[in-house]
């Protein structure tokens, strides 16, 4: 029978999550359906229920988006070492009574900077914008990856400090560099090799209050949102950057979901072209 997945959100109609999977599906050929699921805002947890006790065949994992990550990470029975440090679950495998939960978008940024656009985390000087989810779901990869410098930069400056201490003492986490904390202010006279940002200010259109020189001629602009050129992507286009949205964090998430799932490893390549070119 067809191991059945799906992805939960809400809104989830734009999502591009099930021809993602499809593709992978047709270049592995693994036997599975993927389908996008919109849950109430209060109903995630019977949305999950719901579609493991339905449909034709095995319900054998989910993906989980906005809003639910943090839900998912309460559900979940059973999570891995980079869910617990990102606080999120965007990956549920469910096996027998448990239900794993991972999160795959760290590791989906690393290899997409590092097999999409040849930028290396390794020895450089990263400046990761934003403390909120999305920023947590990086942090850890990002380090595990020694670059020469980690720092989380946030509008209040005091959330971005708690945050860089609370990674810099994560319990069984050897590396090389511990991340550091400051306000938008404390930017003024750095430059950074590749400036990530994890806010939500290319969700809403806002521009983020960066000084100037933060971004090098030779820097890498990267923005988690994909589909959209940002005030931030502009900013950085202007001062020399190269620029890169999230599309690419995107593909590789779900290969990495996919691979959790399914032990197979998809070539992200042709579908990142494919995605493009629609």
């Amino acid at each position: 029978m067809t191991d059945r997945y799906a992805v939960f959100g809400n809104p989830i109609g734009h999502s591009r999550s099930p021809r993602i999977h499809a593709l992978f599906a047709a270049q592995t050929g693994q036997d599975i359906s993927y389908e996008a699921i919109l849950a109430a805002k209060d109903g995630f947890a019977t949305a999950v229920s719901t579609f493991m006790a339905s449909g034709d065949g095995p319900a054998k994992g989910a993906n989980v988006t906005v809003p639910f990550k943090e839900e998912a990470f309460r559900l979940a029975t059973r999570r891995t070492a980079r869910a617990e440090a990102a606080g999120a679950v965007n990956t549920l495998s469910f096996e027998q009574d448990a239900m794993i939960g991972d999160n795959t978008d760290g590791a989906g940024l690393v290899r997409d900077l590092k097999h999409n656009l040849g930028c290396d985390p390794a020895g450089r000087r990263i400046l990761l914008l934003g403390a909120g989810g999305a920023a947590r779901g990086v942090i850890l990869p990002l380090l595990l990856e020694r670059p020469a410098e980690l720092l989380i930069a946030n509008r209040t400056e005091q959330t971005a400090a708690r945050l860089a201490l609370e990674f810099a003492r994560l319990p069984g986490c050897a590396v090389d560099v511990k991340p550091d904390g400051t306000g938008f202010a404390g930017l003024a006279g750095r430059q950074f090799d590749l400036v990530i940002n994890a806010t939500s200010a290319g969700l809403s259109g806002a521009s983020l209050p960066l000084p100037p020189y933060v971004f090098g001629p030779r820097s890498v602009a990267y923005e988690m949102v994909y589909g959209r050129e940002t005030a931030f992507m502009a900013q950085a286009r202007a001062a020399g950057a190269r620029v890169a949205d999230g599309l690419g964090m995107l593909v590789e998430q779900a290969a990495e979901a996919f691979f959790v799932w399914r032990g197979v490893r998809p070539h992200t390549a042709p579908v990142l072209a494919a995605l493009k070119g629609s």
